[in-house]
């Protein structure tokens, strides 16, 4: 597989999904299901767009109904509600902030209410700001990447618990970052990091109730938040983007999903405060 990312940015986040040259490929049209989440109800936070849209439709195709959390009302949404319903399965849109807690539970309480329960959460929506000075990074830009990344996750999760029964799934979108560090990224890194210690401990708290907690690291994929951070700063660094990891190139949506898949499902049944680590070929201690 190749894939050429020529210069471009975005102006604002998480950026667009039809803006991005070339567009993202968010699930192979050769992936079957088997029913691995057939009957299963799936809360995504940041499932409008890029990994969490392909962490959507894999779960519909394996047979799950998938609620999306989404900043705002927006075509990415709407596109990604069409992929979960062309698949038969049940989709709702939810638009608000995860920087609210009071919005976090009436999200969680919305989903089960629609989809009659929840069995899965994924902690997806995230930010990064690109800054090659740690005295650039103002006050309001490191509380916003806190606010979102780590305190988002935190209140998801909280409100999920209580609906939460024996087999279900926890997965926090991490980051390569969070184990390698990246200099132009260190309140991004910092709350990647945060989340794993996060998914470490809460799995330990879960285990006696069957509720696994896990992970999935990416390494450079191609989603709106690049054009959307990196090329703000730099057109250029979008087009580089993979080329420094041993597979020489950035991963594609689809490439992620059935990571997600798996963590979901029961193929994954002893396996908890774990990390998958899809990031073309970098090895990672830690």
């Amino acid at each position: 597989m190749s894939l050429t990312i020529p210069p471009q940015s975005q102006d604002h986040q998480p950026g667009v999904e039809k803006k991005m040259k070339p567009l993202a490929v968010h699930i192979r049209p050769d992936y079957r299901g088997s029913g691995k989440l057939e009957g299963k109800k799936a809360l995504i936070t940041g499932g409008d767009s890029g990994i969490g849209r392909a962490a959507a439709v894999h779960f519909a195709r394996e047979g799950a109904d998938v609620a999306i959390i989404c900043i705002e009302e927006e075509e990415d949404a709407r596109e990604t509600i069409r992929l979960i319903e062309a698949e038969g399965r049940k989709g709702l849109s939810l638009i608000g902030d995860v920087r609210s807690s009071a919005f976090c539970n009436d999200a969680v309480s919305r989903t089960v209410e629609t989809l009659g329960g929840l069995d899965i959460v994924v902690n997806n929506a995230g930010v990064q700001y690109v800054s090659f000075d740690l005295t650039d990074i103002t006050d309001e830009v490191w509380q916003h990447h806190m606010d979102v990344n780590i305190n988002g996750y935190f209140y998801i999760a909280r409100a999920a618990l209580p609906h939460l029964k024996q087999g279900a799934s926890i997965i926090c979108t991490s980051s390569i970052n969070a184990f390698s560090g990246n200099d132009a990224l260190v309140a991004y890194s910092t709350t990647k990091a945060a989340e794993m210690g996060f998914t470490r401990a809460l799995a330990l708290q879960l285990a006696d109730k069957g509720i696994r907690v896990n992970a999935v690291a990416p390494g450079p994929v191609w989603t709106p938040l690049q054009p959307a951070s990196w090329g703000v700063v730099d057109p250029q660094a979008v087009a580089d983007l993979g080329k420094d990891v041993p597979m020489k190139r950035c991963g594609e949506p689809s490439e992620l999903g059935p990571a997600y898949v798996y963590l979901a499902s029961q193929d994954s049944s002893f396996m908890t405060g774990q990390t998958l680590h899809v990031n073309g070929g970098k090895i990672i201690n830690g």
